[in-house]
């Protein structure tokens, strides 16, 4: 059976999402969204879950949300309970950028408290795309849960989630402040920050916080400067 030019074009693309080089790969990313079709759909997934290039994977993503949500939505939402941690965080990372609501559900707590740094992040940012009106407090509660986790880039990742659901959060960051945690003191105070004045940089929220911790005399404050140096 001959080959039609459209045959051969869509075997190049399968094939390129496979080569070697890094280049090639995010051409063939390209040239699938730009052209979609049903066919590249589980292919996509699938490298998302391989995918070692961090540009190479947003441009799979990318491509994933140029086809129908329909064709997309549940292998998407199969990945999410990959044991692969990279297959759970690109497939939420999708998900947030698809933004359909009906991808809500499979945003659990065990997702929301993921022991992968990457995979929690990924969750929290799709929380705050997928919740559904009025869940937002339920969905506040959860995040504080993850207070003081992590690195730097985790701790502000968590901080722009919360800041994101807006006043919702300011009764579950105000309790967050007397935690026993000097780490979640800090970051609660530095999360209440945020919220008040969004342009602020999350390095001067902390240092903030510490300085309120140390003028107001609450216990614990020289482990709370220390918590995060």
């Amino acid at each position: 059976m001959t080959m039609t030019r459209q045959d051969t074009d869509t075997v190049r693309a399968l094939q390129g999402l496979e080569d070697r080089r890094s280049s090639v790969r995010l051409r063939a990313a390209l040239a699938v969204g730009t052209a979609p079709d049903p066919c590249f759909v589980d292919k996509l997934i699938e490298r998302c879950a391989i995918e070692p290039e961090f540009f190479v994977r947003d441009m799979l993503t990318w491509a994933l949300t140029r086809h129908p949500v329909s064709l997309t939505l549940p292998g998407l939402l199969r990945e999410v309970r990959s044991e692969r941690a990279q297959a759970r965080s690109q497939a939420l990372h999708t998900l947030s950028k698809i933004g359909d609501r009906r991808a809500w559900p499979t945003i659990t707590p065990a997702l929301l408290s993921d022991a992968d740094d990457e995979v929690a992040r990924s969750a929290w940012r799709a929380a705050v795309v997928l919740v559904p009106e009025g869940a937002e407090p339920a969905l506040a509660t959860a995040l504080a849960t993850q207070l003081g986790r992590g690195d730097r880039d985790t701790r502000l990742s968590l901080s722009q989630a919360l800041v994101a659901l807006g006043e919702v959060t300011v009764p579950t960051l105000l309790a967050a402040t007397t935690a026993a945690d000097p780490r979640v003191r800090a970051h609660a105070r530095a999360t209440q920050r945020l919220l008040r004045d969004p342009d602020a940089g999350f390095e001067s929220a902390i240092e903030e916080a510490k300085r309120v911790g140390i003028l107001a005399g609450a216990p614990g404050t020289e482990d709370e400067y220390r918590a995060d140096r």
